[in-house]
């Protein structure tokens, strides 16, 4: 897992972002909320499948991941005239708005990927921008310095790991038939 290379899906990874802007209303997303919403889906994914939904890096910031490509996205989607981007005030911030002007593609994102980033965006949208980049201050996060790409395999650290009475006959059951030796 560490070391193996993660392949950028670039219009997979705007497809999502068309699909969630398509799914929240713009006052419940803007920038923190999608940036989180991208990543939350990549690391579930990850923790499922083995292969991040995207592929996209996420960068260790401040305010929490950041997916990297995410600006260039918007702005090629825009140019395409798929969606629309404008700054309204916000409780005395800057907020973006999206607001897709054309539909996503359902055919780059299987329908099981369809409803983890629906799912993922109703967790992310009943938080404020500060709670969400609150939670997403986790293990995955803590394992990159500030700036640095967050590895997909730091996910394997958001699952809890309880060691089962199973899982100690299991390991010496294996072991013992691996090595040869008589059961007790």
């Amino acid at each position: 897992m560490p070391g193996t290379p993660v392949q950028f899906d670039r219009e997979k990874f705007k497809e999502a972002i068309l699909l969630l802007t398509s799914y929240c209303p713009s006052e419940e997303l803007g920038n923190v909320k999608l940036h989180k919403m991208l990543y939350f889906a990549d690391m579930m994914t990850f923790l499922e499948e083995g292969r991040p939904l995207t592929g996209v890096d996420y960068l260790k910031q401040k305010f929490g991941p950041t997916a990297r490509h995410l600006t260039s996205a918007v702005e090629e989607l825009a140019r395409e005239g798929r969606l629309s981007v404008r700054e309204a005030e916000y409780h005395g911030f800057y907020k973006k708005d999206y607001v897709p002007t054309a539909p996503f593609a359902p055919a780059r994102l299987s329908p099981h990927e369809q409803q983890l980033l629906r799912e993922v965006a109703d967790f992310v949208r009943g938080k404020t921008a500060k709670q969400i980049s609150e939670i997403s201050h986790n293990a995955a996060w803590d394992a990159a310095e500030l700036g640095e790409v967050i590895p997909y395999f730091t996910a394997l650290q958001l699952v809890p790991v309880e060691v089962t009475d199973a899982d100690r006959t299991w390991a010496l059951e294996t072991a013992k038939a691996h090595a040869g030796a008589r059961p007790f």
